[in-house]
């Protein structure tokens, strides 16, 4: 038998949200990390045991990554965790995305903070330290913050070369390394800059959330501030795909994509009105999909409300990997909903949590 959970990142804390591989009942653990803001979750299933990380903040006590090896039960604060250089060009604000490494790197990690920085631990988790080509890349006076900041949100590692990787940093643009985060390119060409002008090296790229095709590397795709873009080699350029997209006056606005586990040619969106109102259009909740990489897109609300005039956030959609594969996304509002038919039907699924920033799912052995 397998078991699914569903890791849900709140403002105010994490919850565990549990079912079998029928995924029809599901129960709520939590709140773990009470009155901690949770920007992004992750299941590490490489070692000996399973452990959940956490990439936290805290009005009062900071920023900080925490790990959990019993579900969730018990948490431990990383002590020797990342932080900047006392003659860094940023602060550390906040700890923004945690991601494991690949299956031939088991005592990997990476985390991305703001103000923008991409740290690594070698160790498991027990110490880090930051990636000074990405803090100190030539072109980081023409970074503008986003919305949430100057914050290095989205790390795509290539699955099949351990030295290529991609960032997403708002509102600076998509970067690559092919040295393993010695040196850095940014990579933003057919991207609309903030800042109103189209070429590469302006600065203003709001990249909201990108994936990588595990069958070829070499194909990305990502939801952009103003719209939906793909590119075919590797982030040097991209193009437009919103054929069949709703459309506000900054194209197709949202925040999350997710890509099937098995077919790459499937992916998940969840559009928005724009960057202003930050909610469904017309307040139909609705989660879009393609089934060639980004040809033709459609709408699916079978199940979802309306009058409902919310947002979903870049981390909060996701898969799991059983066969049909479940999606699950979070609104901005508490509310939790999933699929498992590929997303053709959706539920609520149980809870009514606060501000939901993330959603991670992992299907484990019972």
């Amino acid at each position: 038998m397998k078991k699914v959970v569903v890791c849900i990142g709140t403002q105010k804390g994490a919850f565990l949200v549990t079912s079998d591989e029928h995924r029809k009942e599901w129960t709520v653990e939590g709140p773990f990390l009470a009155g901690w803001g949770i920007r992004d979750m992750c299941f590490d299933t490489r070692g000996e045991s399973l452990t959940i990380w956490a990439a936290i903040g805290h009005e009062v006590y900071g920023p900080s990554l925490q790990r959990s090896h019993d579900l969730g039960k018990t948490w431990e604060q990383i002590e020797h965790g990342p932080e900047y250089a006392a003659d860094a060009p940023g602060k550390l604000e906040a700890m923004w995305s945690i991601v494991p490494g690949r299956d031939s790197e088991p005592e990997v990690l990476y985390a991305g903070a703001a103000e923008a920085g991409l740290f690594v631990t070698r160790d498991g988790g027990d110490h880090w330290e930051e990636l000074k080509g990405l803090t100190e890349h030539p072109s980081r006076s023409t970074w503008t913050p986003g919305f949430g900041g100057l914050c290095c949100h989205t790390i795509v590692l290539d699955p099949k070369n351990d030295q290529r990787m991609w960032v997403g940093i708002s509102a600076a643009g998509c970067f690559r390394t092919e040295d393993g985060g010695k040196t850095w390119v940014d990579r933003n060409e057919g991207l609309v800059s903030l800042l109103g002008a189209e070429v590469e090296d302006d600065g203003g790229f709001c990249v909201h959330r990108m994936v990588v095709d595990p069958t070829n590397p070499d194909r990305l795709f990502q939801q952009f501030h103003f719209g939906v873009y793909k590119s075919e080699n590797a982030g040097d350029s991209w193009e437009l795909i919103e054929n069949g997209l709703p459309r506000g006056n900054e194209g197709c606005f949202g925040f999350p994509i997710a890509m099937h586990p098995r077919d790459s040619n499937t992916l998940f969106i969840f559009p928005q009105v724009s960057g202003e109102y930050r909610y469904a259009h017309d307040g139909q909740l609705a989660v879009y999909k393609t089934t060639d990489a980004g040809e033709h897109w459609s709408g699916r609300t079978n199940g979802l409300p309306g009058n409902a005039f919310q947002g979903t956030l870049r981390q909060a959609m996701c898969v799991d990997t059983l066969d049909a594969c479940g999606v699950y996304f979070g609104t901005t509002g508490g509310a939790l909903f999933g699929s498992s038919d590929e997303g053709e039907s959706w539920s609520p699924m149980p809870g009514n949590y606060p501000r939901i920033q993330s959603v991670t799912a992992a299907v484990l052995d019972e």
